[in-house]
């Protein structure tokens, strides 16, 4: 990217300094093969209060959102201008089972929209970032950073659906069934969910749980609109962030292309 903004600069250097932090838990600790969904973890705690320190240092001014409850961010303004939105770990069950399937999500919201929004995969080497109106793009490793694009598919029938690990590996069930893809791709993340769609890599993501957190698809949206994507609630609303009051519905992310038909098969009577 261009002269990204010192806001997104600075989140990117908060995201890899917490990463650094992140890899020596990871590296060291023994795998949890039985981690439940909502696990937490003293890497998840010491992740959040380096990036939340990093952020608020830069921008004292500004709101911050989190996800765990430290003593840092316990004295730290909820309410501002514009409000930092923190998972320090996306996928805490994947970074617990030590299968690679979690990462670092952070963005900026004003207005109750995203500006900005930065999701690292640390095992893989996989940064993807985007900023309000100047795309989204990826960094993998040491290669130059590349702009991203949403796929080009056009047909529900060759339908890529990223989705999260069932309890039964392959299996329909929920949305998916309705949906009907062609080709799974399954990962514990949201964040890298997220990101498969604004590379390419899938079509769509959908979600129907009956309640979420900002931090869990907040820094992900602004991937996937940035590369060419859509995302709006099932009931095909925009997504509303730090706004009281917003019910939300599920959601589903896709390339744009099949977002219209996509809705239609999940809510056939709307």
């Amino acid at each position: 990217m261009t002269n990204p903004s010192r806001e997104l600069r600075t989140a990117i250097e908060a995201a890899r300094l917490s990463e650094t932090r992140i890899m020596e838990f990871y590296n060291s600790m023994d795998q949890i093969a039985d981690a439940q969904a909502n696990i937490t973890t003293q890497a998840d705690r010491d992740s959040q209060d380096i990036i939340l320190g990093h952020l608020h240092q830069a921008f004292p001014s500004d709101g911050f959102l989190g996800e765990e409850n430290t003593p840092l961010y316990a004295t730290l303004p909820r309410q501002g201008n514009r409000l930092w939105v923190v998972d320090p770990i996306d996928g805490t069950r994947g970074f617990a089972k030590k299968n690679g399937e979690f990462c670092i999500m952070i963005a900026m919201v004003q207005n109750h929209e995203v500006q900005l929004g930065v999701v690292l995969d640390p095992t893989r080497k996989r940064l993807t970032y985007a900023e309000a109106g100047a795309g989204c793009w990826r960094r993998d490793g040491l290669m130059p950073d590349i702009r991203c694009s949403v796929s080009p598919n056009g047909n529900t029938a060759r339908l890529t659906l990223t989705r999260s690990r069932p309890k039964t590996p392959g299996k329909l069930e929920g949305k998916a069934l309705l949906l009907a893809p062609e080709k799974l791709l399954e990962t514990y993340s949201a964040g890298l969910k997220f990101a498969a769609v604004a590379r390419g890599e899938a079509d769509t993501y959908t979600n129907d749980y009956p309640s979420y957190n900002d931090w869990d698809i907040c820094a992900g949206h602004i991937l996937v609109e940035e590369a060419g994507g859509k995302v709006s609630s099932l009931a095909g609303r925009p997504l509303l962030y730090g706004a009281p009051g917003f019910e939300p519905d599920g959601f589903l992310a896709s390339n744009g292309v099949l977002h219209n038909a996509l809705l239609a098969k999940i809510r056939p009577s709307a």
